[in-house]
Parts: C-alpha cells; structure tokens; sequence
C-alpha cells in the first residue's frame, strides 16, 4: 500500500488537532471545576444537572419572596404593638374620666384633647409604610396611604380588602400582611354579642353597664330597646320587623334585667320614658370608638342624666377598648404564626439546598486527580505525536541526493 507524502501529513494533522481539542477541553474542565460543560458531554447527566440547577433558581426567588414576607410582617407586628401600647394609654384617660363627680368639664376636656392626640397616633400608625414606601395596611392598594380624613375627624378606609400572598416554597403561599379594615375597622362592638347605650333625651339619672350573655343558645339577634313605662317599670320592645314586647318586669335599682338569654343592668333612678338601646354587636372602628368618647368628654355635664350617659359612655368606651386591644391580640397571633411558618419553611429550604447541591457535585464536578493525570497523558501523546511526524516527514529521497 502506497501512502503519498500529502496523504500522510493530512493525517497526522488531523490526528494532533483532535488530540488538541481533547487536551484543550479537559484543560477548560480544569479551569471551571466541572465535568460536564455540555450535552455532548454526558447528556443523561446534563439533563439532571439542568433539573437541579431550574430547582436552585427557584429556590432563591422563594427565599427572596419569605425575607420579603419577613420584612412586612415584622413591621406589621410591630405596628400592632405600638397600637396596643397607644390604646393601653388610652384606657388610663378612660378610666381617669371616669371619676364624673370630681372632675371638672376643663378637666374632661383636657382629657379629650389627648385622646385626640392619641387618634392622630394610631391613624399615623395604620398609614405606616415600609422600607420600600408601601403601606402596611392597604391590601393591594400599597401605593396609596389607606386611611384618609383632616385632622379631628373620624379617619376613612379607602384600601381595599386583599392580602397579597407569596409563594415562599414549591407547596407554600403565605399572606405578607393584613388589611386595614380587618386590623383597624372591624372590631366587634360591645361584649361581642350586643352593646348598650343611654338614650339622649332621657331625663333621669339612670345608666346600663356593658351587660353580659347567660345562656347564647336563647339570644335572638335583634336590636332592642329597654322602655320605662313607669319610674319603676320597664319594657323590652324589638326592632322586628314588626316590633312586639319580649319581655317587662319592675325595675329595681342595680339589679339585673334578663331577656333572651342576656342580662343587663340600670343603676340610678330612670324616669318615665326613658330608654337604653341594646343593640346586636356591629363592626365598629376604633378610630369610632375614640371619636365617640372625645365628643362625649367636651360635652359639658353636671346634670343627672348628662353624668349617667357620660357614666355609661365611659364604661362602654372602656369595653370597647378591651375589645380593640384583644383583638389586635388575635392578629398578632395570626402574623405570629406566619413566622413560625416562615422558619419552617426556611429550615427545610436550606435542608433541600444542601441535597440539591451535593446532587449537583456528584453529576457535575470534577475529579481533580484523575483529570490531572488525563491531562498528563494526552499532553505526552501530543508531544509524541508531534515529535514522530517531524521526524518521518525528514525520511525524503531527497535529502539523500547530493
């Protein structure tokens, strides 16, 4: 067989150049610390590696997404606290007012005055925002602050009712705040079941405490109205419709008035045509609740029927209170619980990170030892190789020609 000198020098060039494309890929996989830098490479393997890596990136974007839940619900908390706090002060000045027969309407006033301040703080505080400028309590209206209204009166909700819910794992959506109108609006009023109320035209001296509930199962929700038909006799007309009698009896001073499974109790001397509300409990804000007691702080007293609504107007207030700061309880509870889920969620991320990225190592990474002695070895065939075509391309009868 006949091999022409171009024949065999196409050959050996081929040969060394696949041998340099060999040696400059195991370099490269060196240089990167990986095995497999493509498909070609092991496809089996890149087809996990691209499953593994497409987990990774999820799992940034879900830590991402829980330190932003984080954040928003961290500053909600401590919104939540610092209401609480206002609130707590708020009751002081409640009960401090409640010492009608000492206090002066100056006195009421000046009590008022700070309660109005302490309005504007929780106002401030439900129009908070975070780092990035979004309001805490707007829902999904985050650019705009929720709660509007001039100073001195009672604020308005304009957020909507949403709560933006971020997926902090393949399984998991958390909501990253709450509401406004749930945090701040929508307090029952009362005990929960019913509120009671001092008429304003009563002309006598007598007030109703807060009432309590007896037996639930036999309260008819209804509004009622408690009627004096007489300085000593009571009647308990429904809203219906149609209004009908529930129930009358003698009145008593201090003891107690039961109907449908409910009591409440007069004090003081009503007079004929005096009426008490008890009213079915409503959802009523506790912007409402201080705006209410403040208006009824600078009304001037000293007579006995403006001093038994006032008497009645502070210990409902008061309910009202407890109200607001046990349910903002309950939301802390809520955003508590969050949290909790939050870490969870984060310990069992960075348990699955780990997993993934020994996954990774095993199908991607390089065995430094065993591509280093490749390397040696394809690096002494070239050199081999390159050495052997120099030499028997120089066997020419021309060189033996003189």
């Amino acid at each position: 067989m006949r091999i022409s000198t171009l024949g065999f020098t196409a050959g050996s060039v081929d040969a060394m150049q696949r041998q340099q494309a060999s040696l400059a890929r195991l370099q490269n996989q060196l240089a990167l610390s990986k095995r497999v830098l493509s498909p070609a490479d092991d496809p089996i393997a890149m087809v996990h590696i691209l499953e593994l890596e497409r987990t990774q990136s999820a799992s940034r974007q879900f830590a991402t997404n829980a330190t932003l839940a984080r954040n928003r619900l961290s500053l909600e908390e401590q919104a939540l606290v610092d209401t609480t706090s206002v609130l707590g002060r708020a009751r002081d000045l409640v009960l401090q007012a409640g010492n009608v027969g000492t206090l002066s309407d100056a006195d009421r006033r000046s009590i008022a005055t700070e309660l109005d301040s302490i309005l504007g703080s929780i106002r401030d505080i439900a129009n908070r925002q975070d780092g990035a400028g979004e309001y805490l309590f707007a829902g999904f209206a985050t650019g705009n602050p929720p709660f509007i209204g001039a100073p001195g009166t009672t604020p308005t909700y304009v957020g909507d009712q949403g709560e933006r819910l971020l997926q902090v794992s393949a399984s998991q959506r958390i909501a990253d705040g709450h509401h406004g109108f749930a945090v701040f609006m929508n307090i029952p009023s009362g005990n929960g079941v019913f509120s009671t109320s001092v008429s304003a035209g009563n002309t006598g001296s007598g007030s109703i405490d807060i009432g309590a509930v007896v037996n639930r199962a036999s309260w008819v929700r209804d509004d009622y109205t408690l009627n004096f038909t007489a300085a000593d006799s009571w009647e308990i007309i429904s809203a219906g419709p149609p209004p009908q009698s529930v129930s009358t009896g003698v009145y008593v001073a201090g003891e107690p008035i039961e109907f449908n499974g409910v009591r409440v109790t007069v004090s003081g001397q009503p007079q004929a045509g005096d009426s008490f509300q008890v009213s079915r409990s409503v959802g009523e804000s506790v912007f409402q609740t201080l705006e209410d007691i403040i208006g009824e702080l600078r009304v001037p007293a000293g007579s006995a029927p403006a001093n038994a609504r006032l008497a009645s107007g502070l210990q409902g207030t008061l309910q009202q209170i407890d109200q607001a700061s046990e349910h903002l309880l309950g939301i802390r509870a809520q955003v508590g619980v969050r949290l909790a889920s939050l870490d969870a969620i984060e310990t069992t991320r960075e348990a699955l990170a780990v997993d993934v990225a020994s996954s990774l190592s095993e199908l991607r990474d390089l065995d430094y030892a065993q591509a280093v002695a490749q390397m040696n070895q394809q690096l002494v065939g070239l050199q081999a190789a390159q050495l052997s075509y120099t030499r028997i391309a120089q066997l020419s009868l021309f060189n033996y020609l003189r």
